[in-house]
């Protein structure tokens, strides 16, 4: 069973509107309820992500949309009727031409690359999975590729190798001083996600995955480890929380390219018999942050309302949120221009609801699960608020089938 373990809302400054210092803190902060899920099936992560939650390795975090400065929208691409641009094709074409040629011969073999699964198309016939696969190891055809090019998934893990990437990563490009082992595992290896077995219909390619949870995609050239993304596998996406790469390869657009690779992964899925997988997420979109607004490049994309959680085309969005900082996309009549006052609301729970939400009490015999109402932690006001917000951002139907349990101090 799920045990979620609540954490008292907070919120911190905001990174993605004004430069320090051109904002205060009260104008420039994003709001969220917060919680720690100890154990979480992938299919109850799945509904939660659908809800606009997120994770942060075991940190899973859902954005006050009303309250916060910069409003963050769930995005996700259908995958399965995405069609990549002519620049993005241009993207996987130049790689695999480098990866095959080398820089000093890729211009002369111009829509000449095959694969062990046919003959890649030309730009104007591009075919996403065929073309992604084009210049790997296990794919080329070429008898003496000028570089050796593998990616592989593997669950997510530690390793120094892992690590000395992201502290490259974090110096080159982000300008950050080196992290600790500690603090890159916290942030991209943990993960609260049991795994579970995905059913294919039939016998899966080799390098697909076969259990549902979180997974690093690692990007090796030449044997040296240049990229790698952060990926949970769930029943309906592949759900992206986080990439990194070497800065050498910039002028490759890794970052894109991952994305389109992630998009061909979710379309093998579906294709080898797991029908629920449709689409790819790529986190939040930010309207007001202009450096986010490249999630869009991916069409056709979806965002999710933040008061019916049902999706709207990305295009279609795109009119409101020029007008507002808050919008609702299926109540457009309750958008907002500026956030509302930042005190967190604890809404009233239905007492059906109430009653059904259970606490893991900790007693001398061992542990008990109660009814939220009968736990001597419902006299505590911050474990109420706690668990109360928590229980909304849920939704009532998952909060009443998951265990709560007040691990943290509140």
């Amino acid at each position: 069973m799920d045990v979620i373990s609540p954490l008292t809302p907070s919120a911190s400054t905001c990174g993605y509107c004004s430069p320090p210092g051109e904002r205060s803190k009260e104008e420039s902060s994003i709001h969220q309820a917060e919680c720690i899920p100890i154990r979480l099936s992938c299919e109850s992560y799945q509904r939660m992500i659908d809800r606009g939650w997120r994770r942060s390795g075991t940190f899973c975090y859902k954005p006050d949309m009303q309250r916060t400065c910069c409003p963050q929208y769930t995005i996700k691409l259908d995958a399965l009727d995405f069609k990549p641009s002519r620049s993005q094709r241009q993207l996987v074409n130049r790689w695999n031409r480098f990866v095959l040629y080398g820089d000093n011969d890729a211009a002369n073999h111009e829509g000449q690359i095959s694969s062990k699964k046919g003959k890649a198309p030309k730009v104007s016939t591009f075919e996403l999975v065929t073309s992604i696969h084009a210049s790997e190891k296990s794919f080329v055809m070429e008898d003496v590729p000028k570089h050796e090019f593998e990616v592989t998934l593997e669950p997510a893990s530690y390793t120094d190798e892992k690590f000395a990437l992201y502290q490259s990563y974090q110096k080159e490009i982000h300008h950050e001083q080196e992290k600790t082992p500690g603090g890159f595992k916290r942030f991209l290896v943990e993960t609260p996600l049991i795994s579970s077995p995905i059913t294919y219909s039939g016998d899966p390619p080799d390098h697909l995955p076969a259990t549902y949870g979180s997974y690093h995609q690692m990007y090796r050239l030449d044997g040296q480890l240049i990229a790698m993304a952060v990926l949970d596998i769930l029943p309906n996406c592949v759900s992206s929380v986080y990439f990194m790469y070497e800065k050498t390869w910039e002028r490759f657009s890794l970052g894109k390219l991952s994305a389109l690779r992630e998009a061909a992964l979710v379309r093998e899925i579906q294709e080898a018999g797991a029908t629920e997988m449709t689409a790819l997420y790529m986190g939040y979109y930010i309207h007001t942050c202009q450096k986010m607004r490249y999630k869009g490049d991916y069409s056709p994309s979806f965002l999710l309302d933040p008061e019916e959680y049902n999706w709207h085309p990305l295009k279609s969005c795109r009119a409101i949120l020029d007008q507002y900082k808050y919008a609702s996309f299926e109540h457009p009549e309750r958008s907002q221009v500026d956030p509302i006052p930042a005190n967190a609301h604890v809404p009233e729970t239905p007492d059906d609801v109430l009653n059904n939400l259970k606490l893991l009490q900790r007693t001398r015999e061992g542990y008990v699960a109660l009814q939220l109402p009968l736990s001597p932690e419902w006299k505590r006001p911050s474990a109420r608020r706690a668990v109360l917000i928590t229980a909304n951002g849920l939704g009532y139907e998952l909060a009443c089938e998951v265990l709560f349990f007040l691990a943290y101090e509140l």
